[in-house]
């Protein structure tokens, strides 16, 4: 859990991902297509990954991937990134933490 909450403090924007997710490479398109170059770690390709994976699922992420942190607070997965996106309040709450500047 500590190594969670440090590496999703690493930047303004944080993703946990796998390579074979589609919906990850949803989320993350969608943050590049803002401008946004969040910090993503795959977890089916760096060591100790599945270990992160189940943080993360004790953390409250179900599915564990994708996990999004958004100024090292969790947001949640797809479901709730495209919430955010469609109510208009994701590229306010990317401002706020720097990850935007437009």
């Amino acid at each position: 859990m500590e190594r969670v909450t440090k590496l999703a403090s690493e930047k303004p924007v944080v993703i946990f991902s796998k390579s074979s997710c589609c919906m990850c490479h949803t989320i993350k398109t969608l943050f590049y297509d803002f401008g946004v170059n969040p910090a993503v770690h795959e977890l089916d390709e760096i060591a100790r990954g599945r270990e992160i994976e189940q943080a993360l699922s004790r953390l409250g992420c179900s599915p564990s991937v994708p996990a999004v942190f958004v100024g090292g607070e969790l947001v949640g997965g797809a479901n709730e990134v495209m919430s955010l996106h469609l109510n208009r309040s994701l590229i306010p709450m990317l401002r706020r933490v720097g990850a935007l500047w437009v």
